[in-house]
């Protein structure tokens, strides 16, 4: 089988797979990272193979909807992998990459890195921030039923895993505790480009919310 065909089967199976998702992790999500990734590339030396399964595999099974099991996206992507008769070599990269690409707060330590990762991790960051990232954001965190915003509860910016991933803290914070800090962790220049943008559209969209919070003119 070769590698055209292969991309075809995985897109198939993803869209199949999150047809019922969370809408800020639905196939359109992948659908997004996929399209930024492919764009980075152009300016990357890559495997594009690599870059493009893994950006399509990369939120198979996204541990905060599996009760914070961070195996289970590894596993599922190995499974449908070797039934497209993929080298076990590129199946061990997919599997470093889902398990290393999510930000896990501000003290958490990536553990593996390839050229393929770095771009990947850089497409999906740039669609967590910027109006899209901003709809997410708050697609989220009604689906959780977090509140908008409450000023007596301060971001926490030294969070651990384990408190980021279990975190209950209204929606605003996580522009604070994530979503501003991904700009100056962008990888590649073309994701750094383009999150320079998006950075500034968010900082724009909080000082409006808060104006219209405390009831400015």
């Amino acid at each position: 089988m070769n590698n055209q065909q292969i991309i075809k089967n995985t897109e198939a199976f993803v869209k199949n797979a999150l047809k019922n998702a969370e809408g800020g992790h639905d196939w359109f999500h992948i659908l997004r990272v996929w399209n930024n990734a492919k764009l980075i590339s152009k300016n990357e030396n890559v495997d594009g193979f690599v870059v493009e399964l893994g950006a399509l595999l990369h939120d198979i099974a996204d541990s905060k909807f599996h009760e914070g099991d961070e195996t289970i996206g590894p596993k599922i992507a190995r499974e449908f992998l070797e039934n497209q008769q993929v080298d076990d070599s590129i199946i061990v990269h997919i599997e470093n990459i889902i398990s290393n690409i999510s930000f896990k707060g501000g003290n958490f330590e990536q553990h593996f890195n390839s050229p393929e990762l770095e771009v990947i991790q850089d497409a999906d960051r740039l669609d967590a921030i910027g109006a899209v990232g901003i709809a997410r954001t708050f697609n989220y965190g009604g689906f959780k039923n977090r509140p908008l915003y409450n000023p007596e509860i301060s971001p926490d910016l030294n969070q651990t895993k384990e408190a980021y991933k279990n975190s209950e803290a209204p929606t605003i914070n996580h522009f604070y505790e994530k979503l501003l800090l991904l700009k100056d962790r962008m990888n590649t220049v073309t994701g750094r480009e383009i999150a320079a943008d998006r950075h500034l559209y968010m900082e724009h969209f909080l000082t409006q919310f808060y104006d219209e919070w405390n009831g400015k003119l």
